[in-house]
């Protein structure tokens, strides 16, 4: 007979969880992951499941429709619009070979299916808050960055990892566009990366990642802005110095390496006071690191430093 527990502050009311199955096996994701990404097919339940981490969700806000988290999506690899979902759809993502190099013991390469029978998957409830005053709450399934950290083996002088996501104009249409500093390059500091928020994501909404959020390996940093949150990972090359990012390149006045959201650090062209949930019809206040200062704010020596903030 099942027991009766009391449900702890943190957990996420029923009434918001999406109607949908949010546990697959592993075996079943894998094959979905290999057979359907992209594809917006869910995978069939099997054996092991992948649970539910009750430390990670979200008590304040229901999860964002599907359908409008997978379809509004900034990959500028296909384009400086919303609506690339139907364009990602060209890009392949088997076979997808992930590289981890620099200050390691052994570089190497591994297959993204190999990589993911390495590590233990879990499904986290996350915020996620777009530079652009957008935010949605999203169940992503995948495991801990600092499991790929412990995996690289760095050596004790690394202090950054770099990120980068494919190259492939071909298939790519925004990377024709020459002015832009491809591929896709982020950063995190080795003490972000082995936080205990710092994620890799495998899936969402229990099913593949869908090509337009980065499918088959995207990162998410819940405490910092989305565009910090690297889609279709391809390389993890440890560095001595700090990486510039793709955006940082760009234009460093408005898009810095810390990019750590605070509603009271100002974007350039716009206030951070406020986010709009998407298909919510009222804006909510922004949270200092979105809501996750706990885990992460002691990482950021001086917070009255605003140079941690963009």
């Amino acid at each position: 007979m099942p027991h009766l527990r009391r449900l702890r502050p943190w957990t996420l009311p029923e009434r918001f969880v999406t109607p949908e199955p949010l546990v697959l096996g592993r075996r079943s994701f894998l094959a979905g992951a290999a057979a359907l990404a992209g594809a917006g097919l869910p995978a069939e339940e099997g054996e092991a499941a992948v649970a539910r981490n009750p430390k990670w969700t979200v008590d304040d806000r229901k999860l964002t429709d599907e359908k409008l988290a997978t379809t509004y999506n900034n990959f500028y690899e296909f384009g400086s619009h919303k609506q690339i979902a139907k364009a990602a759809e060209a890009l392949v993502t088997r076979p997808w070979r992930i590289r981890i190099d620099g200050l390691v013991e052994e570089p190497f390469e591994i297959e993204f299916d190999e990589l993911v029978e390495k590590v233990e998957l879990e499904e986290r409830i996350y915020r996620l808050r777009c530079v652009e005053a957008w935010s949605m709450v999203v169940p992503w399934t995948g495991f801990p960055l600092r499991r790929l950290v412990e995996l690289a083996r760095p050596l004790g002088s690394a202090k950054f990892l770099e990120m980068q996501t494919f190259l492939d104009p071909k298939t790519a249409p925004g990377q024709r566009a020459f002015w832009y500093p491809w591929p896709y390059t982020e950063g995190l500091t080795i003490a972000e990366a082995t936080n205990e928020l710092a994620f890799l994501v495998t899936g969402v909404y229990g099913k593949p990642l869908p090509k337009s959020m980065g499918a088959p390996l995207r990162l998410a940093v819940p405490w910092k802005y989305g565009f910090k949150s690297i889609k279709s990972i391809v390389r993890f090359r440890f560095v001595d110095n700090r990486p510039t990012t793709f955006w940082e390149e760009i234009a460093e006045h408005e898009y810095g390496f810390w990019a750590n959201v605070n509603p009271d650090v100002p974007h350039p062209r716009w206030s951070q006071k406020m986010e709009q949930p998407l298909g919510e019809s009222e804006k909510i206040p922004t949270k200092i690191f979105n809501g996750y200062g706990e885990w992460v704010a002691h990482l950021y020596p001086d917070l009255r430093d605003p140079v941690y903030f963009r």
